[in-house]
């Protein structure tokens, strides 16, 4: 894997944002490896991700921050430069589904993602073998009738222990509080089993069944405390049609699942993301 760092860069839209940007890289010897803009008309706003091949560079990382932030205040980006080389801290949220979470895992394994994951937390208790198996941390925090609280203090001691920066529900199956999504906005993805905005919440494929949809899907998307409803990331689908069961929908539904979550987590660990207000811009 290059040594990189990647810019991103949003901002209202004008002349010159791309060739002040590629000047400011280009004074300093830069190397562009991947370079990626967007232009949204309806909104006005401008979007960018660089990736620049750090040992091109004649400045470090933090000179180059120093610098930039001169350029991103002219033009008032939001902006942030990471190092390619740093794993994000990956705590995944799990129920007793093991599909989602085996295949991060393997993919983690083979070093598909590269971030490195803390820990494992699930409610359930049967996928501590094939956790433990890959010498990862598994804590279960059962779900007590009536003292969800409770369960929901303990995540975040364990998301405070392992200073998680990316949280991963991976078909966690419970409604975080509000305050915890606000803490990880941006930061927290989850898969949903159903092609959103259709059928949120419970038993989406039932739903499916019974709508009689020709096309069943998974969505990615990051957490806000409107259930269901966060910055999509990635969607794909599965054409189904009559002779197709509930149990069907649901055995089609999981391998869409994985593959989607893989790739929102990907985008997300490789900084492809750009959150505009409740849309994503991103750089795949």
């Amino acid at each position: 894997m290059e040594h990189t760092y990647r810019l991103v860069i949003a901002c209202p839209d004008k002349v010159g944002i791309v060739a002040r940007v590629s000047n400011f890289i280009s004074e300093y010897k830069g190397w562009l490896t991947e370079a990626s803009y967007h232009s949204e008309r309806d909104s006005g706003f401008f979007f960018m991700r660089n990736e620049i091949l750090a040992n091109s560079l004649t400045i470090g990382l933090r000179e180059f921050q120093s610098a930039f932030a001169k350029i991103a205040e002219e033009y008032q980006m939001e902006w942030f430069v990471a190092d390619s080389t740093v794993r994000k801290k990956v705590v995944i949220l799990a129920s007793h589904a093991s599909h989602c979470l085996a295949d991060i895992l393997y993919r983690w394994h083979s070093e598909e993602l590269h971030c490195d994951i803390a820990a494992v937390i699930a409610n359930h208790d049967n996928l501590r073998g094939m956790v433990e198996w890959h010498n990862i941390p598994f804590h279960h925090v059962p779900v007590e009738p009536g003292k969800k609280q409770g369960h929901f203090t303990r995540v975040e001691a364990l998301l405070d222990q392992y200073q998680a920066e990316t949280v991963v529900l991976a078909r966690y199956m419970q409604i975080l509080p509000p305050h915890l999504c606000e803490r990880y906005a941006g930061n927290m993805i989850n898969i949903h089993h159903s092609f959103l905005p259709s059928f949120v919440g419970a038993n989406p494929y039932y739903q499916a069944y019974d709508r009689g949809v020709k096309l069943i899907g998974a969505t990615c998307h990051y957490v806000t405390q409107n259930l269901d409803q966060g910055p999509i990331i990635e969607q794909d689908v599965e054409r189904v049609n009559h002779r197709h069961n509930k149990e069907d929908l649901v055995r089609l539904g999981r391998d869409v699942e994985k593959i989607v979550l893989a790739r929102g987590l990907r985008y997300h660990l490789e900084d492809r993301v750009v959150i505009h207000g409740n849309k994503t811009v991103i750089f795949d």
